[in-house]
C-alpha cells in the first residue's frame, strides 16, 4: 500500500465498511459536516450504517426532524471525517447528500432498525429541542412502528476521498476524485 494508489483506495473503503459494523467503538463514529442556516459549519458525530464502494455511497440514519436534514435540503454539500488513531489514518470524504425517498429501501432500513435504536425516533421533539429536565423518561424500546414517521436515511454520494496515513518516515496521502466523472487519483504531500 505504501506506493499503490489502488491499495490506498481499497483501504479507505475497507475502513468505511468496518466503521458500519462498529457502532459502539470509536471506529464506528464519524463526523459529518454540513452548512447550517447561518451559512457556517455544522459538525456532529454520526454512525455509518452502510458503505458501498461500487456505488460510491454511504448511508446514515437520522431523525427527519433534525437540523441536518434541513441543512442538507438547503445545501447538499457535506463532508465526513473518520480517524483511526491506532493506525494513524484519516479519511476526509466529500460528497452530496440526500434523503432516501419513501419506498421499499427506506422501509427495509426501518425494519432492520432494532427496538432500542427505534426508541430515539419517538422522542417528544426534534433533536436539540430545549427541555426543562435532562432526565427524560426513556421511550419504550419495543419494535413497534411508533416513531417511524421521524426516521430518515441520509445517502451520501461520494465525490472525493482524501486518505492520509501518518507513520514517521513513511507518511502517505492520496486523493481520489470522481467530480469530473472518471476517477482521478494522485499522491499528495501529507
Amino acid at each position: 500500500m505504501d506506493d499503490d494508489l489502488a491499495a490506498a483506495l481499497a483501504d479507505a473503503w475497507a475502513r468505511l465498511g468496518r466503521a458500519t459494523g462498529e457502532r459502539r467503538r470509536t471506529t464506528g463514529r464519524v463526523a459529518l459536516a454540513s452548512v447550517n442556516v447561518r451559512g457556517g459549519p455544522a459538525l456532529r458525530t454520526v454512525v455509518l450504517r452502510s458503505a458501498d464502494p461500487a456505488a460510491r455511497r454511504l448511508e446514515i440514519h437520522t431523525d427527519r426532524r433534525s437540523a441536518k436534514v434541513a441543512e442538507i435540503a438547503a445545501d447538499p454539500a457535506v463532508a465526513l471525517l473518520l480517524y483511526e488513531a491506532a493506525d494513524e489514518v484519516q479519511l476526509r470524504v466529500e460528497g452530496r447528500a440526500a434523503l432516501l425517498p419513501l419506498g421499499p429501501a427506506l422501509d427495509a432500513a426501518w425494519a432492520a432498525t432494532p427496538g432500542p435504536i427505534r426508541a430515539a425516533y419517538r422522542m417528544p421533539g426534534p433533536p436539540g429541542t430545549a427541555i426543562a429536565d435532562p432526565a427524560l423518561p426513556p421511550p419504550a424500546t419495543d419494535v413497534s412502528e411508533a416513531g417511524r414517521e421521524n426516521f430518515a436515511v441520509i445517502v451520501l454520494a461520494v465525490d472525493r476521498i482524501d486518505w492520509v496515513r501518518l507513520v514517521p518516515g513513511a507518511d502517505r496521502r492520496a486523493l481520489f476524485d470522481w467530480t469530473g466523472g472518471a476517477l482521478q487519483a494522485s499522491w499528495l504531500i501529507p
